[in-house]
């Protein structure tokens, strides 16, 4: 990423050098990530409204500490999800369940044979699993948005959230067995 030719390191530059659009351009970008990372931690469209705007307000104070070490996705991701932890831990709001602790051993491969798009292929599956993701804690809810709905890989993951790759496939495990027990009690069927 030392290249200054990169597109990460050329928008930045532009926005550094305060070049009309720029930072417009940078918002554009990235605010489908923000909104979709702190919304999914936060679940209040109000609150995810002005976090994001807190979060954009911080990248624009901070771009100049931007080394290009990861992706700028990332590094505004970090941010994002930074700004939504802090207001978690204001409201004293945990971040997952107590039974999803630490003692509970990583699992280091992610695929568990649930295939998320076959077990919604009718809209009473599909509307049972948005409950059951929305009624997932913070943490774990966030983790699967990022990996299936953002498809950012683990490692991606990782500089955005600061947790490690083992972690992340732990919980992202978990989540998705927690999910198949959710449809399979809502539903009666076995998936």
């Amino acid at each position: 990423m030392d290249d200054i030719h990169h597109p990460d390191h050329a928008l930045v530059a532009a926005v550094l050098a305060s070049r009309p659009g720029a930072f417009e351009r940078l918002v554009r970008e990235h605010q489908q990530l923000c909104w979709h990372l702190i919304l999914r931690m936060v679940r209040h469209p109000e609150d995810a409204r002005e976090l994001c705007q807190d979060t954009f307000l911080r990248v624009h104070q901070c771009l100049h500490q931007y080394r290009g070490e990861c992706a700028l996705k990332s590094w505004v991701g970090r941010v994002a999800y930074s700004i939504a932890l802090r207001h978690l831990q204001r409201r004293r709001l945990p971040l997952v369940d107590a039974d999803t602790g630490d003692g509970t051993p990583l699992v280091e491969n992610v695929g568990d044979d649930f295939d998320l798009e076959a077990a919604c292929a009718d809209a009473e599956t599909l509307r049972h699993l948005h409950q059951a993701i929305e009624a997932l804690p913070p943490l774990p809810r966030t983790l699967l948005t990022l990996y299936h709905l953002e498809e950012l890989p683990i490692p991606e993951i990782a500089a955005i959230t600061g947790l490690a790759t083992g972690t992340i496939k732990s919980h992202l495990f978990r989540t998705r067995l927690r999910l198949r027990d959710a449809l399979e009690a809502r539903t009666g069927a076995t998936t």
